[in-house]
């Protein structure tokens, strides 16, 4: 693939990811409806002393929905398929070297 199409369609690619992005974040309102309930939450727990804001003494943070809703086997499992892809990669990567360098 010529140089100039790859630019292209990386280029087009990213256009079209920074349309649907901005198009999801007008129609759910902005930040604004997040801003004030990051605020209130904020606000609520200085006035009630909740502590620290980041406490690594709880171990792993996961997110409400994910642990009440019973999804932490789930959501392990995820981590690790995403953990192999990742190492995987890396080892396909590394064992690939330097050897296609003739496509330019």
């Amino acid at each position: 693939m010529q140089r100039w199409k790859q630019y292209g369609s990386m280029a087009g690619l990213l256009a079209v990811c920074f349309a649907a992005g901005l198009w999801g974040f007008r129609s759910t309102g902005g930040a604004l409806p997040w801003a004030k309930r990051s605020a209130q939450t904020l606000q609520r727990g200085v006035q009630q002393s909740g502590g620290d804001l980041v406490n690594f003494g709880r171990g792993i943070v996961v997110a409400g929905p994910i642990r009440k809703g019973g999804l932490m086997l789930e959501f392990g499992g995820l981590v690790a398929l995403l953990a192999i892809v990742a190492v995987g990669l890396y080892v396909y990567a590394d064992r690939l070297g330097d050897g296609d360098q003739t496509a330019r």
